[in-house]
Formats: C-alpha cells, sequence, structure tokens
C-alpha cells in the first residue's frame, strides 16, 4: 500500500486549503482512511476519517465545522480546511487504518490504529 498526499502550503488565518491524498494498492472494500497531524513539540492526532464502505465520517472537535472530509470511487481521499487557524499548523499525514470501529456514528481516528502511512505534508497558517 502506498498512500501519495499533496496539497500542504502557507495560508493566512481564515484561508482554506484542500489536502489530496492517494491510496494505491488498497484491495479491502472495509477500511479506514483518514488524516492526522503532528504540530512541532506535539503528539501525532486524528483529525478526520472516512470509513470506505459507507462513507460516515468522525472529526476532532477543534476541526468540526470548518474541515470537511471525502473520497471517490478512485480511492481518492480529499481535506477541504476551510477558516484555517494558526493552531492548525502541522504536518499533515494520510493513514490508512485496516478495519472500520464505527463509535459515534463515524469511524475511530487514532493514530495508533495506522496500519500505513503517507509522507506528510506542512500546513502553515501564518499572516
Amino acid at each position: 500500500v502506498q498512500l501519495q498526499a499533496s496539497g500542504g502550503g502557507l495560508v493566512q488565518p481564515g484561508g482554506s486549503l484542500r489536502l489530496s491524498c492517494v491510496a494505491h494498492g488498497v484491495s479491502a472494500n472495509t477500511y479506514t482512511i483518514g488524516w492526522f497531524r503532528q504540530a512541532p513539540g506535539k503528539e501525532r492526532e486524528g483529525v478526520s476519517c472516512i470509513a470506505n464502505s459507507d462513507g460516515r465520517a468522525s472529526y476532532a472537535d477543534s476541526v468540526k465545522a470548518r474541515f470537511t472530509i471525502s473520497r471517490d470511487n478512485a480511492k481518492n481521499m480529499y481535506l477541504q480546511m476551510n477558516s484555517l487557524k494558526p493552531e492548525d499548523t502541522a504536518v499533515y499525514y494520510c493513514g490508512v487504518v485496516m478495519f472500520e470501529w464505527m463509535i459515534t456514528g463515524g469511524p475511530r481516528c487514532s493514530g495508533s490504529d495506522v496500519s500505513y502511512w503517507g509522507e506528510g505534508t506542512q500546513v502553515t497558517v501564518s499572516s
């Protein structure tokens, strides 16, 4: 499995970015794919995940109503990030979890479950 992420960059507070991740080699239908981020001096955290089988999504409280995750049938996954804040600055990684563990209406989104990681893409929110 190979994951290829793109779309990071520098944006002013209140701006938007769209991250993309292409998953190559995932043959299963039931899996979770999502975005995780790591800021300097902090642990990696789950940002948003989506269940491939039915599209149910979960979000970290800090990004709800600002970020939207989606995926298409071609193994592409996207994260639309709006109303960006300086605290969103981090390296963002896409990751694949080879199961779907539904909690509170969406998939569990924990880095400890990830089987495959893509390379990170830097997102910097600064004026």
